[in-house]
């Protein structure tokens, strides 16, 4: 990326419904913005919690939230939805896991990172807009060649060992940094967490 141009990191995972409603808020404030703006992706595992050793999901591991809780959850989401004119297909994403997607985006930002922005967008479209599985290879492959990524690269990707390590040092690393939910935008020493709204953005950004 170019020292010229202002960056943004942003911390996010697919599955989580105010990420895909925080990278909604940001194309907003994007279009408003004069100067140009770079996004730094930094992938996080919201179920870094509930894996068993093989990476599968223990979906019966307590975490903590019960229907209370995705409730209140539901009714943040419609409420974003409407601040900020977003339409969605599903308000929670539970049962996917995103892992497999995000293995595939790091790869490709990575390799491809021209093309990176379009293969993210299309992964979050392909959750929240039609209801996809994003942990599922077969669809990933069909987001890459939608957007023009060589298939069989992306693929093999996903089983890539060698990624799949790379990317939980990543989760450790955000873990690190004090990161403990997304998504949460920083820029320098400013941090905002959560999807928030244009304004805010500006005030992170301006």
């Amino acid at each position: 990326m170019s020292d010229d141009i202002q960056r943004v990191e942003l911390y996010a995972d697919y599955v989580c419904p105010f990420c895909y409603l925080g990278t909604k808020s940001f194309e907003q404030y994007r279009t408003q913005r004069d100067e140009p703006l770079e996004v730094d992706w930094r992938p996080f595992d919201l179920r870094s919690g509930k894996r068993n050793p093989d990476g599968s999901i223990d979906h019966d591991a307590e975490d903590g939230k019960d229907d209370q809780y995705f409730e209140q959850a539901r009714q943040n989401v419609r409420r974003l939805q409407e601040e900020y004119g977003v339409e969605m297909a599903q308000e929670l994403a539970i049962e996917v896991d995103s892992l497999p997607a995000q293995q595939a985006s790091w790869y490709v930002k990575q390799e491809y990172p021209d093309q990176w922005a379009a293969f993210d967008g299309a992964i979050y479209d392909a959750l929240w807009q039609d209801e996809r599985d994003i942990g599922d290879e077969e669809v990933l492959a069909d987001i890459a060649e939608t957007v023009g990524l060589p298939v069989d690269d992306v693929r093999s990707a996903i089983a890539d060992d060698g990624l799949r390590t790379e990317l939980e040092d990543r989760f450790s690393m955000a873990q690190r940094r004090g990161i403990t939910g997304v998504p949460t935008f920083v820029s320098g020493e400013r941090v905002a967490r959560g999807a928030v709204p244009p304004a805010q953005l500006e005030q992170l950004l301006g």
